[in-house]
This record gives structure tokens, sequence and C-alpha cells, in this order.
């Protein structure tokens, strides 16, 4: 896990005070001209990274954005790729593994995710986050406090030990109703996949839609098990 000198933490737990209750937008202006060109966005094209791709593109549309396409994404994800290209005239970087689905099943044996979902996001997704940000000072990221108790102990901004670099999170305290809100007023593309029922949407294989009676809008992502996060926001290091 990398560190950091006392002196920049305490530089970024300031930073984080003072925009606490900031605007997102005001955020990423700060996060933009504090490091900016070396500041990226990973996006898995759900409805806040659409928003947050959308509000760059007002500020500074050359900031670099990526996802990570572990090969198993549902076609109406890679399609609003190309919607967000048009519309919003910004071009998502589409960051791969080393080895595309059918030669990974292969070498497996068959998907690894039917039998260890760990392993298949530490090396369809985690594994080239590493590689795509080397060079790089800062990430923004799209999580809220209200999706998960682990998200809730996030800051506006802080230091990613696992990936060392500086974390953003516009985002943070808004709630879902907000992000819907800012959508449908500013004609942001989303993922169609979000009016069937799918709140939350990451591989088809992990991804089913939220049933009635489910009240946590991740309730659909690797359902009956007890794995809630692909591992990009934890705190653990071993994951990598």
């Amino acid at each position: 896990m990398v560190t950091i000198e006392a002196d920049q933490l305490a530089e970024l737990e300031s930073a984080s005070r003072h925009l606490e209750n900031a605007k997102p937008w005001e955020i990423l202006a700060w996060a933009i001209e504090r490091y900016h060109p070396k500041l990226t966005m990973a996006t898995a094209f759900g409805p806040e990274g659409c928003a947050i791709i959308h509000m760059i593109s007002q500020i500074e549309p050359t900031v670099r954005i990526f996802n990570l396409d572990t090969g198993y994404q549902f076609a109406e994800t890679l399609l609003l790729r190309d919607r967000i290209a048009s519309e919003l005239g910004i071009t998502v970087e589409m960051v791969r593994p080393a080895l595309d689905v059918p030669a990974y099943e292969s070498a497996n044996g068959g998907p690894v995710y039917s039998h260890d979902p760990d392993r298949c996001c530490r090396e369809r997704k985690l594994q080239p986050m590493r590689q795509a940000i080397v060079g790089y000072d800062a990430w923004i990221s799209s999580i809220r406090a209200d999706q998960s108790s682990h998200r809730a102990r996030a800051s506006v901004i802080s230091f990613d030990a696992k990936f060392g670099l500086v974390k953003v999170n516009p985002l943070l305290r808004w709630t879902h109703r907000d992000v819907w809100a800012y959508i449908m007023s500013n004609h942001v593309p989303y993922n169609p996949l979000h009016d069937h029922g799918y709140p939350s949407i990451g591989c088809w294989p992990c991804t089913r839609a939220v049933q009635v009676g489910e009240t946590d809008e991740r309730a659909g992502r690797w359902a009956g098990q007890a794995k809630t996060e692909c591992g990009l926001h934890s705190l653990d290091s071993s994951q990598l």
C-alpha cells in the first residue's frame, strides 16, 4: 500500500473539508485546476458517471476518461459510449485486460466469475486499472455516500493508498434523486437498462434487475453472494 507524506495528507484533508458542501462541478473544477492533465476518471457508464462526464464536458473536455472493459459488459453499456461521444463530445477510452474473454475462459477452463468472482474482478478490472493510471496523480470516482456503509466512510477528497493517487468523489453527498434530477434537466445520455429495473449495472453475468421489495439499489449486483464491491473502492490493497 502506497504511503503519503503527512503534510500532503493534511493538505488533502483540508481541501476535503473546504469542499464538503461544494457543488459537484465546483469539486471537479478544483480537481481540474489542481491536477489536470494528470487527472483521470474511471467510469462504468452508470448514471453518476454519466452526470460527471457531462460536467467535465462543460469544464474541461480534455480530461482523460476511461472504461474498464472486462469483456462482460452489457451491449447497452457499450452503445452508451457511442452516444456520449456523439452527444457530449467526450470519447471514453476502453481499457481492456491482456486476454479477451474467449482466451481468458479457455485458459481457465471456463468462466471464472461462476466460481471465483473476486478473482475475475481482480484480473479483468483491477489489474487493468493499475496499468491505466500510470503517470497520473489523481482520479475521479462516481461513488455516493448513501450507496453503502463502506462508501459512507469516504471523503470528498482523499488519498487512495491502494492505487497511489488522490481520489476525488464529487457526487459523494448527492442522492440517487439528485443524480437523476441532473440527468433529466440536462438531457444527459444514460443506459436504457435503468428504465428496466437495473439501478446499478456491472458485468452481465453478475448483474440482474432489482426485484420487487428490494430497496437497495445495488441488490442486483452479485445477488446471493457476500460480495458487494468489485474492489475499486475498497480499502484492501490485497485485492490487487
